[in-house]
């Protein structure tokens, strides 16, 4: 079967599916592994025209919440804007406990995002597994004391142990490729109450011809530092490799060395469907599968406002494709944001169980 008829006949097998799955139930957690679920996230979360906090993107119920952090320019923090250099334009407020999430100053910096999610940590114990997707906009600043080292120091100072990197997830094995090929990712529930960080290179650092060490490389080569000193304990943070592509995309790294340190991919879902690329590769594999403007694969939805049935079921379609996000700006759908589904083959035979998991809790 050609590729073109694989992507049809996924699609048509999670639609079938989505007529089969009946009313959605609770499902147990412990059933679905990170690597083996997929679940939905909200692009820029941080703007304040579509949660007025930040705490209101967390009490979305969405796995994923995506911040823009810009490093360079004239200023001297870690930055929260989308098109802001020079200050930060955001929701978060730099909380200091629950009771200040939605009473303090909007349009902090990173450490202030940082806070907020200490403090909604804090408040709701137990909580889903969340990913915070950073996309840093020109990329580090090492010179200018925001680089790698200084990032992990910065979140582990705000979010101590509620942070799950990559020193938790490659222990006993020698890289992040090695770990989730020999054991895959722990059990949702086992992650309850954790953060995990993303990262991948910014919009401005890949379109700068001056930029010549991007954000996926400078961590990756920092995540192999620090391992190589026994202290991979430190970082924070998983590189992403950035656009989606055919066959293994880490290949593009000319340093085969730090082609292990990448478990994380991430990019455009009309891409990743268009009978180019094999995505079950990365599902049996357990890497993880990112996949954005989840509206823009044909036939297209309301890049905001589709209705429920219809963004539920392009989540269960990135799902039978293998996704482990799907990722847009439904923002206004709570209901779709806290989905989480069986990703992958489970779906094309079939949903085993009830089609959803609880997300509120996990």
């Amino acid at each position: 079967m050609d590729s073109k008829r694989c992507a049809g006949t996924v699609a048509a097998a999670a639609a079938a599916v989505i007529a089969a799955a009946g009313p959605a139930g609770a499902e147990p957690a412990a059933m679905a592994t990170y690597g083996t679920s997929t679940s939905v996230g909200v692009h820029n979360a941080y703007e304040k025209s579509k949660y007025a906090y930040f705490a209101d993107a967390l009490d979305s119920g969405a796995s994923l919440v995506e911040v823009d952090v810009w490093t360079n320019g004239l200023g001297s923090s870690w930055r929260v804007s989308h098109s802001n250099p020079l200050g930060s334009n955001s929701n978060c407020v730099g909380a200091g406990s629950a009771a200040e999430l939605r009473t303090e100053v909007r349009n902090q910096d990173f450490a202030g995002c940082l806070a907020d999610l200490r403090a909604w940590h804090d408040a709701h114990p137990g909580h889903r597994p969340i990913l915070v997707k950073v996309e840093m906009k020109d990329g580090f600043n090492a010179k200018g004391g925001r680089g790698p080292a200084e990032f992990d120091a910065l979140v582990r100072q705000k979010l101590g142990d509620a942070v799950y990197g990559p020193g938790d997830l490659t222990a006993g094995h020698a890289t992040p490729d090695e770990a989730v090929r020999a054991g895959g990712w722990p059990a949702r529930a086992d992650l309850a109450g954790r953060f995990l960080f993303e990262l991948i290179p910014g919009t401005v650092e890949e379109h700068n011809p001056l930029d010549r060490l991007w954000t996926d490389v400078e961590y990756a080569t920092h995540l192999k530092d620090l391992a190589a000193r026994g202290e991979l304990g430190r970082s924070t943070a998983f590189p992403a490799v950035h656009g989606a592509a055919p066959g293994d995309p880490r290949d593009r790294y000319a340093d085969p060395a730090l082609r292990p340190w990448f478990v994380v991919f991430d990019g455009d879902a009309a891409t990743y469907l268009d009978g180019t690329i094999d995505t079950a590769w990365y599902d049996t594999r357990h890497y993880l599968l990112i996949m954005t403007d989840a509206h823009k694969v044909p036939p297209a939805l309301d890049p905001t406002h589709p209705t429920e049935a219809e963004a539920l079921a392009r989540v269960r379609e990135l799902a039978a494709a293998h996704a482990s996000f799907a990722t847009a700006d439904w923002y206004p759908l709570p209901s779709v944001l806290s989905t989480v589904v069986r990703r992958g083959t489970a779906w094309a035979g079939g949903p085993p169980g009830p089609g959803r998991y609880d997300a509120a809790r996990w």
